[in-house]
């Protein structure tokens, strides 16, 4: 096995009886061919209490529980509330599924499928997990309902529309999963799909025990079979088996949460005497100076993250530093996207005695719609606010800023709050060539903060 290949089988029925008989001996397959996780998805009531139950055995599986529209005919409003304490029950549940229509069996009458498929989806919303959505011979009905119910993440399993509907659902924020049957010579159709859709957008799966690829057809499916899959979209797309790996996986991370690999390097690194958190790599801005558009690394430390960790991540990455002066929230992201994770991380260190300092682009009022300054009073010791620009026409082009001449407003009446709240508030200034340097000292010192240069490409 290639040690570069990572792939997930975002779509497995691992818990039929198909596999009683070499389950183990499946699984060590699935590793072999590259398999790094699988999701194991429930069609029913039992079945999904059988998927949580392997995703809590195995380490490398994750469990989805739903209702297949198959079985909508027998759904009482108990079974909502049971798939309900499913997801909650663990957090290796990551998704409602499988949920949909199917007009091409059509083993339970419509209006009954309409309606299961909707309060499931309404149930995903409510708990904030994405779904998976089976289609088959009701392109038209599912993206109604994703679109009526205003469902905004998820994957179209086991895709059977053209590109069109792909675009359409991917607009939606939906990503749509490629099955082993893109290996069937007839399958041409769904070869068009892949050649004209975003890879960034893409999953593949097997659908096991269905769908065999070939050369397997006719066969029992399994998730090492999943590499055919892979294989094949690397061929029709122009990239490499390991560019098909890393980026499905990524996108299956992204969407259901998963965190395959340790990343606590990439969450809490250090510079000098100070312990830096990188918990997001999302920005409010996209300024032209910042290096990660060359590289996610800064001093030898690689912050692509995998996704964004959580609270117990964050404090597992953090352990109990030694030698450091002060703890500083700043990656290759806007640290304040995510005030929650903040106000509770930093309230933990301050307990433990450290100094805290937040570094930021100043939008976190814009982003959140309030101001914030109050909640990281007693919190946060100091306060570093990217001002780059003494004008918000200069601003605008540095910064590439989203709220237009309201981002350099909100930046500097941001600087100007802090000083009620923040012991100490810093206003910095990257020496890009053409920016008034000594301007933007001025402007920082009328707004009551100090002021600190910051070298062009030098971060950290």
């Amino acid at each position: 096995m290639s040690q570069q290949i990572a792939l997930v089988d975002s779509h497995a029925h691992i818990y039929y009886r198909d596999y009683a008989g070499d389950f183990e001996e499946m699984l060590q397959r699935a590793t072999d061919a590259g398999v790094a996780a699988m999701l194991v998805v429930g069609t029913d009531i039992e079945s999904s209490r059988e998927s949580v139950a392997l995703a809590e055995k195995y380490p490398q599986l994750y469990a989805a529980v739903g209702i297949h529209p198959h079985d909508a005919g027998r759904v009482t409003d108990n079974c909502y509330g049971v798939i309900r304490e499913l997801a909650l029950s663990s957090p290796k549940v990551v998704a409602i599924g499988e949920i949909g229509l199917d007009f091409y069996r059509d083993r339970a009458p419509r209006h009954e499928q309409g309606a299961v498929f909707r309060r499931l989806l309404r149930l995903a919303s409510e708990l904030d997990k994405p779904v998976i959505v089976h289609d088959r011979d009701a392109h038209a009905q599912v993206l109604a309902c994703l679109r009526e119910e205003k469902a905004r993440r998820g994957v179209l399993h086991c895709f059977s529309g053209d590109s069109a509907m792909a675009a359409e659902a991917i607009a939606m924020g939906f990503y749509v999963s490629i099955p082993g049957t893109i290996t069937y010579p007839a399958n041409e159709p769904l070869r068009d799909v892949v050649r004209a859709t975003s890879i960034d957008r893409m999953l593949v799966e097997t659908d096991c025990p269905y769908l065999s690829p070939v050369p397997h057809r006719g066969k029992r499916n399994e998730p090492a079979y999943v590499r055919l899959a892979a294989e094949r979209v690397a061929e029709v797309k122009g990239l490499s088996l390991e560019d098909v790996a890393r980026i499905t996986t990524k996108n299956v991370c992204d969407l259901f949460g998963i965190r395959l690999w340790d990343q606590s390097t990439k969450i809490a690194y250090n510079i000098r005497n100070s312990l830096y958190l990188n918990i997001t790599n999302r920005c409010s801005n996209r300024c032209s100076f910042c290096a990660k558009f060359d590289n996610f690394t800064v001093k030898g430390h690689n912050l692509l993250l995998d996704g964004e960790p959580s609270f117990e991540e964050v404090m597992a990455a953090i352990g109990q530093p030694q030698g450091i002066d002060e703890v500083v929230f700043c990656g290759y992201g806007e640290p304040l996207i995510r005030l929650d994770l903040v106000k509770r991380v930093a309230a933990e260190l301050k307990q433990r005695g450290y100094f805290i300092r937040i570094n930021t682009d100043g939008q976190a009022n814009l982003v959140h719609g309030r101001n914030v300054l109050p909640e990281l009073a007693g919190l946060v010791d100091s306060i570093s606010v990217s001002l780059n620009a003494p004008d918000a026409e200069t601003y605008d082009r540095l910064c590439n800023t989203p709220f237009a001449a309201a981002g350099f407003v909100a930046v500097c009446d941001f600087i100007r709050t802090a000083t009620d709240y923040i012991p100490q508030v810093v206003a910095s200034a990257v020496t890009v060539p053409g920016v008034d340097i000594e301007a933007c000292r001025k402007l920082a010192e009328a707004l009551g903060a100090e002021f600190r240069v910051r070298e062009f490409a030098e971060v950290g």
